[in-house]
């Protein structure tokens, strides 16, 4: 496993949005679920922290989308990147991963949701698949 313990930068497209991670809880997950299919245009690839290490350094065009009853996204209002998804009421960030600075020090955990992926692709068999969540 890699280390998840240096801070790591990310930003959205345009940078209005820019955030630290002082240390990850995983590594990154991918979700193939038709949710994160339609909000990323493909599939998630995300990582996730305890909110405590996420640290917005700029977030004034940030806002919070409440996808379903128990979860929501956040995305630039400027850019449209989607950069976030949370349970209500958790307190744990899932991060988009491909919205952080390399070097990151993270590697694909696994594939959840396969059994919703889109038609037109298969998931990476290299890591565990899940036909829900891991």
């Amino acid at each position: 496993m890699a280390d998840h313990s240096h801070t790591v930068t990310g930003s959205c497209l345009c940078s209005e949005v820019r955030y630290d991670v002082a240390r990850f809880e995983r590594g990154v997950v991918a979700c193939h679920c038709s949710q994160c299919r339609k909000t990323s245009g493909h599939f998630v690839a995300a990582t996730q922290a305890v909110n405590e290490n996420l640290r917005m350094i700029s977030d004034s065009t940030l806002k919070w989308f409440r996808s379903s009853e128990g979860a929501e996204r956040g995305f630039c209002t400027e850019c449209g990147s989607n950069l976030f998804w949370r349970k209500i009421g958790d307190d744990a960030t899932s991060i988009m991963a491909g919205a952080l600075d390399a070097p990151t020090g993270l590697a694909m955990q696994s594939h959840i949701y396969v059994d919703d992926a889109g038609d037109y692709y298969r998931p990476d068999d290299s890591v565990p698949n899940y036909p829900q969540s891991d």
